[in-house]
């Protein structure tokens, strides 16, 4: 897939008359988004190039080099932007990872039996979910990212400990 693409807004249309476009943003700091400046979109080309932003509610109010009228903002609702993992400072503590990071790992029990491989993180709002193709081949299945399902990540080993939900009961 080459370099790995790290969600970090959400357009959420319009702003005003002048064209300026609201923006949710998944950053830690909201403005971080304007220091981003060049926001790709999922598949890699290019989205939106942030001119200037402002904190707003969930986010910031942002003039963009492609929008200049409200129509074209609310155009792009919905539009997700993203950035290379590589523009991501490092987390500040050892401990510490993206989500974006587990992608790829694979998946053990806690006596290291293979479960499968992480394939996708997502979130529909009750909580980050791991999607997991299970070792054997077959449906994907889910896992809530949570200390009591995935007591263990190592990042170094390339893996992660899972407990299956049915067997936490």
């Amino acid at each position: 897939m080459g370099e790995r693409l790290i969600l970090v807004a959400v357009v959420g249309g319009a702003f005003g008359v002048r064209g300026e476009v609201r923006i949710t943003t998944y950053t830690e700091d909201p403005a971080a988004i304007a220091g981003y400046r060049d926001l790709l979109r999922q598949d890699g080309s290019p989205g939106l190039t942030v001119v200037s932003a402002r904190p707003a509610k969930a986010g910031v109010v942002a003039r963009v080099g492609e929008v200049t009228t409200p129509e074209q903002a609310d155009a792009l609702r919905g539009l997700k932007l993203f950035i290379p993992r590589d523009r991501l400072p490092p987390p500040d503590d050892e401990d510490e990872f993206y989500l974006a990071d587990l992608i790829g790992l694979s998946v053990v029990t806690p006596s290291g039996e293979p479960l499968g491989q992480v394939r996708a993180v997502q979130d529909f709002g009750a909580g980050d979910l791991l999607e997991i193709a299970p070792a054997a081949g077959g449906a994907t299945w889910w896992l809530a990212f949570t200390r009591e399902a995935v007591p263990e990540v190592s990042l170094a080993e390339g893996r992660l400990v899972a407990v299956r939900p049915e067997e936490t009961e």
